[in-house]
């Protein structure tokens, strides 16, 4: 006949760990290094880490003694990845992974930073906090949690007035985000009541307009963070370019799901034997890959060229008009897309440091969070990325990591064993610790696993 009293007070949980960062320092001597500090690049330069930070950066850097040196003699470093529309892993319930393969993936092609604009929210903040604190290896983690969702079902968020919008904000941010995700609500008015509510809270908003181009339009009218996905017509004109180029409002095209046209994803497994990549069967399990790869959907070039090719270029007109375009891979792919995006950046027609500049600093100022990472300076925490090539020769060097290093630790990026100065080897991931039930034998030798020889005469 009622319902009971809303409860007001929660349970506080008397937990307190220290953040976690390593000690000592290390010397990068020797690389090329594209700092994302304006167009800086210094040659023959030298990063200096001290714990998490860079300490000191420069061509004729005073190494002090003790120091452990790295010799990258010839190699390129640039700041981590940030990834700022990575789905993750985090749709799941129950127990936690201790061992999450998605983060180590993302960190063997360099990701450093993912930020998750729809997950589980328990699941994703439990796993940032056990990153943060050490007992799980990863990227750095943040998410929007469960998305403001304005569709039916489950989990709709009602917003019918701003005391709503403003519970709903409150909520999210008590759990540990700092954005938000509005989610296809259906009009204008519930929109603005949930940025107005935001803006309170000081929470950034990335809205998602599902393919609907008026409603990405109003989002930028209305002051909206970014827009996640790419919107659904090409070319735009004066009208969109003026609009959008004098708001503050950035741009996730997501190259690799493109609304209206071929995905940029179907395009790199149609022009590259991703089955065979050893890294990436490393860290993802076999199946994973196989589904989405060796099964292909063959296309005419022109296809892509009208697909998410005309996108990109329409994500290049925006950037030259002012807009700030990001680096989203969509979880398509763990680690292996971010480069792929990156990529079909360029494709469009950013320089290959434009590319860059949108995988990294951009990424960083979309998430307010370029005073600490983004760009290789003084002060700023340690996420760096050593290449065996430069991609300002080849934007497809990004894909020629050697070293992996996340707030100051050091990972080989072949195995995802720690070489800093605690080195450990990885724990093995569980598809590592036995054969496959299979039949098929590339399964079991693609992993390092030695095929048994059948002793029938026939199969």
């Amino acid at each position: 006949d009622s319902l009971p009293a809303i409860e007001t007070s929660g349970t506080e949980i008397d937990l307190i760990l220290k953040s976690d960062k390593p000690s000592g320092r290390i010397a990068f001597v020797g690389a090329t290094i594209i700092t994302m500090k304006g167009d800086e690049v210094i040659n023959n330069g030298t990063i200096l880490v001290n714990e998490n930070k860079i300490e000191a950066i420069g061509s004729n850097i005073q190494i002090p003694s003790g120091v452990k040196i790295i010799n990258v003699e010839g190699k390129t470093i640039i700041p981590g990845l940030i990834d700022v529309h990575a789905h993750v892993g985090h749709f799941r319930d129950g127990l936690n992974t201790q061992n999450h393969w998605q983060y180590y993936a993302n960190l063997a092609y360099g990701v450093t930073t993912t930020h998750d604009p729809s997950s589980n929210t328990e699941m994703v903040f439990s796993q940032s906090e056990m990153v943060k604190s050490g007992e799980m290896v990863g990227p750095r983690v943040f998410s929007t949690g469960t998305i403001l969702y304005g569709a039916e079902g489950d989990f709709k968020s009602v917003v019918n007035n701003i005391d709503d919008a403003r519970a709903a904000i409150r909520r999210t941010k008590a759990f540990g985000a700092f954005s938000v995700k509005s989610y296809n609500q259906p009009r204008r008015e519930q929109r603005q009541q949930i940025i107005q509510a935001a803006r309170e809270e000081q929470v950034l908003v990335v809205p998602e307009g599902g393919s609907t181009f008026f409603h990405n339009m109003s989002m930028i009218f209305d002051g909206h963070t970014g827009i996640e996905h790419n919107i659904p017509v090409t070319p735009v004109y004066k009208d969109v370019l003026t609009l959008w180029g004098n708001s503050k409002t950035g741009y996730t095209p997501t190259l690799i799901v493109n609304y209206g046209g071929l995905s940029g994803e179907n395009y790199w497994y149609q022009n590259s034997n991703v089955w065979e990549n050893e890294r990436l069967l490393t860290f993802t399990p076999r199946f994973i890959i196989d589904e989405r790869s060796r099964h292909r959907t063959m296309a005419p070039l022109e296809e892509y060229e009208n697909g998410y090719i005309l996108t990109s270029k329409t994500a290049n007109a925006l950037k030259n008009a002012g807009v700030k375009v990001n680096m989203g891979a969509h979880g398509q792919l763990q680690g292996l897309g971010a480069h792929w995006e990156t990529w079909m950046l360029q494709q469009g027609g950013m320089t290959n440091l434009e590319a860059l500049r949108s995988a990294t600093m951009n990424g960083a100022e979309y998430l307010g969070m370029d005073h600490q990472i983004g760009s290789l300076e003084i002060g700023k925490l340690a996420d760096l990325v050593v290449l065996e090539e430069n991609p300002l020769d080849n934007i497809q060097n990004t894909n020629s990591v050697i070293y992996t290093m996340v707030n100051g630790r050091m990972y080989d990026a072949s195995n995802m064993n720690e070489v800093g100065n605690r080195p450990q080897n990885r724990i093995k991931f569980w598809w590592e610790l036995s054969d496959y039930p299979s039949g098929f034998d590339w399964h079991m030798s693609t992993q390092g696993i030695t095929v048994p020889k059948c002793s029938c005469e026939t199969h």
